[in-house]
């Protein structure tokens, strides 16, 4: 399968309802466009994401921070228990090839990290505004960069 990997990354705890609905919509984009969701596998944005992305019939890959596969969100296609924690983080960045951030957490800031080190692309909706971070005006708009 030589689907393309995309991010979602965003707060879990704290999302709000708008940056969700945000989020399940890049998540129903991508799918559209059958590039596969990867994120951290938990709530909010995370499962917002997953969500969207399955109800348009795509993938979604969850990197958990625990050892149970059934901590996932319902919407996670495949589940990838790490028992890493918050370190998590690395295998998500490493995993995908350009990545949406969604709100903003100290999580989201430490994956928006790694990847602008990887030397990924980032582009934000609703969230962090930091140097060398690209914010995307829509969810189409960031989608369309991310594939690109």
């Amino acid at each position: 399968m030589n689907a393309p990997l995309i991010g979602v990354i965003g707060p879990g705890d704290g999302a709000t309802a708008s940056q969700c609905a945000l989020a399940a919509e890049v998540g129903t984009l991508l799918a559209r466009s059958g590039a596969i969701v990867v994120c951290g596998g938990l709530g909010g944005v995370m499962e917002a994401a997953c969500r969207g992305a399955r109800s348009a019939g795509g993938t979604t890959i969850g990197f958990l921070p625990g050892t149970e596969a059934a901590d996932a969100n319902p919407y996670v296609t495949i589940a990838l228990p790490t028992g890493l924690g918050e370190l998590r983080n690395g295998l998500i960045v490493r995993a995908g090839r350009a990545f949406v951030a969604v709100g903003g957490s100290w999580g989201t800031l430490s994956e928006i990290a790694l990847a602008k080190r990887a030397g990924k692309p980032v582009y934000a909706l609703d969230g962090w505004e930091i140097p060398g971070l690209e914010p995307a005006p829509s969810p189409e708009e960031a989608v369309r960069r991310a594939l690109a």
